[in-house]
């Protein structure tokens, strides 16, 4: 079990052992960002405000293995959860924190977590609601939602990001458009396969688009050690397969020419280890709107 799955059971059992869905979340958010605690789990801004993904991609394993009950409304421990959650002994600075806690709940809660940090409440479609007698509050969460956009044409790799983190860069960059240009959209790696991604990319409000065809293959990936290694394949690329992908090409570029902000992914971190660089060279390449790309 890792440490985060064992920090969300300890959690939970000194919240009572059972805490609603929403609530948990919201606990679990404030429980990350305490001065003491190297947190376990990253948010995004979600529909009800702060959401880890990841969280409940844990909580699923943990229900696999008998420790959570699998109820779709709340967080509930088994007593095999809780046997779990209780073997290393107190847990002095989870249980203050539950203390401080133990009265927050429902709407109040999540008005408190908005207040606080109103950039994880910009996608909220409850805001208003729980905040209709705080117009200040509800106006630091508009002036979080502005964002200015460096370029309308950027490039991110997920190599070391969470999900979380990834969105997060996404919506920092003002990405309306995440076009994955993998050749498989598949990972080993949690968030990052095709349906999970584009379910994390529509939760706030980033439209998820797969150009496979923009794509190299894996067994031409294979192999590689040496930056020169790596410009030897892109040389390849751009001179083998990209001019037969003009359509794709003039796919995005329609994309920004009506008004879309447009970060093309891969996996590497480094732009210059990824073939998107040589996409986004494409793109720029010859348009006579003229683009200039940022990589996050």
């Amino acid at each position: 079990m890792g440490r985060s799955q064992r920090e969300m059971l300890i959690l939970l059992d000194a919240l009572g052992g059972r805490v609603t869905s929403l609530d948990f979340q919201k606990l679990l958010f404030l429980y990350c960002r305490e001065p003491w605690q190297a947190a376990p789990y990253e948010f995004i801004p979600y529909k009800y405000g702060a959401f880890s993904f990841t969280s409940y991609a844990d909580r699923r394993k943990l229900v696999e293995r008998g420790l959570l009950e699998d109820l779709e409304t709340s967080w509930s421990l088994t007593e095999a959860g809780r046997r779990e959650a209780r073997k290393d002994g107190g847990h002095l600075h989870v249980a203050a924190f539950a203390k401080r806690y133990r009265d927050l709940r429902g709407d109040a809660l999540v008005a408190a977590t908005y207040r606080d940090f109103p950039y994880f409440a910009t996608r909220s479609e409850i805001a208003h609601r729980v905040l209709r007698r705080d117009q200040a509050a509800l106006k630091r969460i508009e002036a979080a939602r502005e964002v200015v956009p460096a370029s309308v044409l950027s490039t991110i790799g997920y190599e070391g990001r969470t999900l979380e983190s990834f969105l997060n860069a996404l919506l920092g960059a003002g990405s309306t458009i995440l076009c994955d240009v993998r050749r498989n959209p598949l990972s080993r790696k949690y968030g990052f396969s095709k349906q999970t991604l584009s379910t994390g990319c529509e939760g706030i409000g980033v439209r998820y688009e797969h150009i496979p065809e923009l794509g190299i293959a894996s067994e031409l990936r294979r192999e590689l050690e040496t930056q020169a290694d790596y410009d030897a394949l892109f040389n390849d690329y751009e001179r083998d397969s990209l001019p037969k992908q003009q359509t794709a090409i003039t796919r995005i570029r329609g994309w920004l020419a009506a008004g879309e902000r447009v970060a093309l992914m891969c996996y590497e971190q480094l732009p210059a280890q990824c073939h998107r660089h040589c996409v986004a060279e494409a793109v720029e390449r010859d348009w006579k709107k003229g683009v200039t790309t940022i990589h996050l």
